[in-house]
C-alpha cells in the first residue's frame, strides 16, 4: 500500500476493464459520502476527479488496471491521490473452487460511523487478512461485538437460502459495497427477494450456498468458514448464475 502523508482520510478500489472504469460515479458517490462523514473537504471537484481517473487510466500501458483513489487530510489541508496498476485477476479456478475464509478474534465496533466508510487507516482488516493467509485461508470474517457477521477483511457476504439471498444489514458494521448493491440490483431485477439482516456464522453454516463480492473481484464462491463447509461446500446453482450475470454486465 502507498505511505500517504495522513491516514486519516478516505479511498476507493476500482477495476478498469476494456478501457472502461466500472460503476465509477458509484465509487465516487461513495467517496464524497465518506469525506463528509469525516468532515473532509474534497480538494478538487468531483469532475475534476473523475477527468484525472480517466485521464490517467487512458495513458497506462498496463491493459486491465486496478486503480485506487485515496483522500486524505493533514494539517487542516485535504490532499489527494491517484494510484494505477496492472489488475490481475483471479483464475477461472479459483472461481470454481471457491474462497476458503477463517473468523478473526478482532470484533467490528458495528456503533462507529467508521464502520461504514472506507477509511485509509485499516489496521482490523489487514491483521484479520494477513491472519487468515498466514493459516491459509483466502479471506478474513470480521464479526462485530455482538456476534453478527458483519463482513470479509475484503469483501462483503451474502447467502442463499430457500431461493432468497440475505447479506449482513450496515447497520451490523459493514461497508455499503458497490458491488453488494450491484448483487442486489441483479437480484431485484429477477424477482428474487434480499433481505439485508443481522446473520450468525450458524446462519452461513447452515444456507444453501454463500458467496463474497467485491468491485476487483466480483462475485466469488465462500464455500467454507473455519474448515466447515457453507452450503455443500462449492459454487451454488445462484452463486454461478450471480457470477455469469455480473461478468456480462462488465462486457
Amino acid at each position: 500500500m502507498k505511505n500517504y502523508p495522513s491516514t486519516f482520510g478516505v479511498f476507493e478500489s476500482m477495476r478498469s476493464l476494456n478501457g472502461k472504469i466500472v460503476r465509477l460515479n458509484a465509487h465516487l458517490e461513495r467517496l464524497k459520502i465518506g469525506c463528509a462523514a469525516l468532515k473532509i473537504r474534497l480538494p478538487v471537484s468531483v469532475d475534476k476527479l473523475k477527468k484525472e481517473i480517466k485521464a490517467e487510466a487512458g495513458n497506462s500501458a498496463l491493459g486491465d488496471k486496478y486503480i485506487r483513489l485515496s483522500v486524505w487530510l493533514e494539517g487542516g489541508i485535504s490532499g489527494y491521490a491517484v494510484l494505477i496498476k496492472k489488475y490481475t485477476p483471479y483464475s477461472l479456478s479459483k472461481y470454481r473452487k471457491g474462497f476458503r475464509a477463517q473468523t478473526t478474534p478482532w470484533r467490528q465496533d458495528e456503533n462507529s460511523y467508521l464502520a461504514r466508510v472506507k477509511v485509509i487507516e485499516r489496521s482490523l482488516y489487514e491483521r484479520s487478512y494477513s491472519k487468515a493467509k498466514a493459516g491459509g485461508f483466502d479471506e478474513a470474517i470480521i464479526l462485530n461485538s455482538r456476534g453478527y457477521v458483519a463482513e470479509g477483511s475484503r469483501s462483503n457476504i451474502f447467502m442463499v437460502k430457500g431461493g432468497e439471498l440475505f447479506t449482513p444489514a450496515v447497520e451490523c458494521g459493514c461497508l455499503d459495497g458497490i458491488t453488494k448493491r450491484a448483487v442486489i440490483d441483479m437480484a431485484t431485477k429477477e424477482g428474487i427477494e434480499t433481505f439485508e439482516a443481522k446473520l450468525t456464522l450458524k446462519d452461513l453454516e447452515n444456507g444453501d450456498e454463500a458467496f463474497l463480492t467485491n468491485s476487483l473481484m466480483g462475485v466469488m464462491p465462500l464455500v467454507s468458514i473455519n474448515n466447515i463447509k457453507t452450503g455443500r461446500g462449492k459454487a451454488g446453482k445462484l452463486t454461478k448464475w450471480f457470477i455469469k450475470r455480473y461478468n456480462s454486465l462488465l462486457k
